[in-house]
């Protein structure tokens, strides 16, 4: 068996009380957030024993198991505890799970982002189910006096062979929590899974079906007050003054109208802090449908903001952020990005002598791709409840970065960092715009002002008008053939506002002997952020429709001519720091071939083809395209997947399916546009977001089975199918296309 080093938890975490039924808890301080009424105190077992900062096992045998990370609809709120479950050898219908509270003192990045929980969390939650193995094993080998060795498990049963003793981890349990924790486990041979590889259900399922209260706009408390806010209409304007404000706090059920500063002057954001208007107006009342109307009569005067700079503690080390002045549109955004065409920028990546090769190429192939700005639209709008007083901030809601925002809330408002509480609640999507947290922070300061506990609510024209898009991105590819079809140069230059979408040790970085990649990028007051599959999310698709187009021109089959160029890189790479596994980028386009019977060509069926490595795994995608009414429609998308062991299928195929629906929905319809710096789309009635009528009519997702530790899930299926979108939209209609969306790009017509 594998052996892991403890790293965390001895038993002087562990603390006593008593309850009211006359049993006792052994518990850890943090979960002193987890409030429990006397009724629900009297249903609980006699004695409950927390073995470390992931479990939980009752004298009944029930076991809790906390889940760490914050649950977005990824099901880590499941497949954490399955790790955990699995390497206790416990039956998993008797598992209890519950979202743990913020305590990094006990868990490992209480983050989700990066598609990374599941990746991060794997050892620990390995080492966390052993350890509560190996300890009740140590006290039943003790109560039975007998050899450590000759003591089993089985479905949350302790076994001894010889004498036929057995006995349930309940019945250990008392003993266990005495046991000294080790200082190394065991962990099981992967063949020896039972729970990890199966499906299991969603331990949230039922309670989200039938209604019950899990994410934060459920969240209420007894006198609680409502917050909108009302924000600039423009990004470059600021707030000015109010004209109406005494009017509007005489309106029925309107408590007050004030403005705030959600950063003060000569603060050092941290990374998550983004935000395009630091202050912003607020009307606190009693009901929505009060503070809804008082927000809508409200006057507010703004200015045009002056440049300034942001000191930013980035992820690796700070630096300082230049926010230009003036109102910025869509139109202006263009030309500034054509114009980087033909300037000098920065030389990312260098092999061999691309001029060169460019100047005796026998082909040459040129192509230029875009993308807009992009809403998030989670399907929960922004909020959070904050109950702020001098000694201490309780705050209650749905955020992806709770960890970061502890940090934050406490430097703004002058606390200490254990003096705020931040509870998680299930989040109603995130994508990447919950990574940014100004909205707690702003209902921490609401909450003070007032002296009330609060709960912030953003309208969708809040969350869309507010800012924290995708960025916009233009790239140029650009590949030279010698005489005989071979790609014998390669050259990328991409950029966009505010970043650059460029990875240049990506495939087909390695694979050829003269490559050239280059990046810039343009400033701008628009506020941007992660969405789903960062960067990847646009370059993935450019670079995969641009390779496609490279095999038409050299005559070979699309699939075998990545293939061969990812045999080059197995082989005989170029350079040393090439990001990707060429066996395993290779491993998911063989099996996609298969899985697809690509060389089946079938009438009426129109294919494109894709594959992309991100977030640690690797993705491709055959996509079917048929016309139907004239019009091309997704018939189906074939998906293979290698992101290492899947913890749980069900929910894996899941995810996989969401991300391609996705992908295929933003590249098809959506985009934010600006006119001197007002959003042009601020609800649905403007924004295009895909219909359940236009997604792909069928899915097959296939894993490569393997037993590498789990990478990324959650965003690598996104990228890829933009590619395979584009390719197959080629061959139904004849046209191809490099501006998304696809829709407003060329009609989409056969």
């Amino acid at each position: 068996m594998q052996r892991a080093k403890i790293s965390y938890g001895r038993r002087s975490f562990i603390q006593k009380s008593s309850l009211v039924s006359g049993g006792l808890m052994i518990g850890f301080p943090w979960l002193a957030s987890c409030e429990m009424s006397a009724a629900k105190v009297k249903t609980l077992p006699k004695e409950w024993f927390e073995l470390n900062g992931f479990l939980k096992i009752a004298d009944n045998g029930l076991i809790t198991i906390m889940s760490p990370n914050p649950e977005i609809g990824q099901n880590i709120k499941t497949s954490m505890p399955m790790i955990v479950a699995e390497e206790l050898d416990a039956k998993w219908d008797n598992v209890i799970v519950e979202q743990a509270p913020l305590n990094t003192a006990i868990f490992k990045r209480q983050l989700a982002g990066g598609s990374q929980s599941i990746r991060q969390g794997w050892e620990s939650l390995r080492m966390a189910g052993a350890t509560a193995r190996h300890m009740l094993i140590e006290a039943a080998a003790k109560t039975w006096n007998v050899a450590v060795e000759e003591v089993s498990t089985d479905a949350g049963m302790l076994l001894h062979e010889s004498s036929g003793k057995k006995a349930s981890y309940g019945e250990m349990a008392s003993a266990a929590a005495d046991i000294e924790v080790p200082e190394s486990v065991a962990l099981k041979k992967i063949k020896d899974f039972k729970i990890i590889g199966s499906s299991r259900k969603n331990v949230d399922g039922r309670k989200i079906v039938t209604g019950k209260p899990l994410f934060g706009l459920d969240y209420k408390k007894e006198g609680m007050l409502i917050a909108m806010i009302v924000h600039p209409p423009a990004f470059g304007q600021q707030l000015k003054s109010f004209l109406n404000a005494k009017q509007v706090e005489n309106m029925p059920g309107i408590k007050a109208v004030f403005s705030i500063e959600t950063q003060l002057e000569d603060y050092t954001k941290q990374w998550c802090d983004t935000d395009s208007f630091n202050e912003i107006a607020v009307v606190v009342g009693e009901t929505t449908w009060q503070v809804m109307q008082a927000k809508n009569a409200l006057e507010v005067q703004w200015e045009n903001a002056p440049e300034r700079n942001e000191k930013i503690n980035g992820w690796s080390e700070p630096y300082l952020a230049k926010v230009p002045f003036g109102l910025e549109s869509t139109a202006d955004h263009q030309q500034k990005m054509i114009s980087m065409d033909s300037r000098q920028v920065k030389t990312e990546r260098q092999d061999g002598n691309p001029k060169a090769m460019f100047k005796k190429a026998a082909k040459i192939i040129e192509r230029t791709y875009t993308c807009p700005y992009l809403a998030h639209n989670t399907m929960e709008p922004m909020n959070f409840f904050a109950d702020v007083t001098d000694k201490k901030a309780t705050l209650v809601g749905p955020i992806q970065t709770p960890e970061a925002m502890e940090k934050s809330v406490a430097s703004r408002l002058g606390l200490p960092l254990e003096k705020v509480d931040i509870q998680m609640t299930r989040m109603g999507g995130g994508f990447g715009r919950r990574l940014y947290g100004h909205f707690l922070t702003e209902a921490a300061v609401i909450s003070k002002t007032v002296k009330a506990p609060i709960k912030l609510v953003y309208t969708r024209e809040d969350d869309m008008s507010q800012g924290i898009y995708r960025p916009t991105y233009r790239a140029i590819y650009k590949a030279a053939l010698d005489k005989n079809n071979n790609l014998i140069a390669f050259h990328v230059k991409a950029g966009g506002i505010p970043e650059s979408p460029l990875a240049a040790n990506r495939f087909p970085a390695g694979a050829v002997d003269h490559y050239l990649a280059e990046s810039w990028q343009i400033e701008s007051n628009i506020s941007t952020g992660a969405f789903r599959a960062p960067r990847s999310n646009f370059i993935a698709g450019a670079e995969q429709a641009f390779l496609d187009e490279v095999a038409e021109l050299s005559g070979k089959d699309p699939i075998q001519f990545r293939l061969d160029l990812l045999q080059r890189a197995q082989d005989n790479p170029v350079g040393k720091n090439n990001d990707y596994d060429a066996a395993r980028y290779a491993g998911v386009l063989k099996l996609v071939r298969e899985k697809a019977d690509w060389q089946l060509k079938r009438e009426g069926i129109h294919r494109g083809v894709s594959a992309y490595f991100c977030h640690n795994s690797y993705v491709a995608n055959v996509l079917d395209m048929v016309i139907e009414n004239g019009k091309p429609v997704v018939d189906k998308v074939f998906c293979t997947v290698d992101c290492g062991i899947v913890i749980n299928p069900d929910a894996a195929v899941n995810l996989s399916e969401g991300g391609l629906v996705d992908g295929i929905g933003h590249a098809l319809y959506s985009a934010m546009s600006f006119k001197e710096g007002v959003p042009e789309q601020q609800n649905f009635d403007t924004y295009r977001l895909i219909r359940h009528t236009e997604a792909p009519k069928r899915i097959q997702v296939d894993f490569v089975q393997n037993q590498i530790a789990p990478t990324g899930l959650g965003e690598p299926t996104f990228p890829p199918v933009i590619g395979a979108l584009a390719n197959a939209l080629y061959r139904a209609t004849g046209r191809r296309y490099y501006n998304q969306p696809f829709v407003t790009d060329k009609p989409l017509v056969g």
